[in-house]
């Protein structure tokens, strides 16, 4: 029983840092309005990522897994949007 608390606690702790860790990308980037030096394609590889992630974690009922993934995926698709949206401003 303990164990198992102690499973979900680290899970959840894990999921929750990994959630956030494309944070400080999409806020530099909607903050300074650029994203000359983001990588789409592996933002795009993000996306791909993430949508295993969460089939992954809803199949086997993980939902630390699948609501991680889920936050990472819409920062990805963030991301992605906002470095298509700068880089066109930015070339006319």
């Amino acid at each position: 029983m303990a164990c198992s608390i102690v499973s979900d606690v680290i899970g959840s702790v894990a999921a929750c840092l990994s959630a956030s860790t494309f944070v400080p990308q999409v806020y530099k980037t909607w903050k300074t309005k650029s994203a000359k030096n983001v990588s789409i394609q592996m933002f795009i590889i993000s996306i791909i990522t993430t949508l295993l992630w969460i089939t992954y974690g809803i199949g086997t009922n993980k939902p630390p897994i699948y609501i991680a993934n889920i936050i990472g995926f819409i920062l990805s698709v963030t991301q992605v949007n906002l470095k298509i949206r700068y880089d066109r401003a930015n070339k006319k």
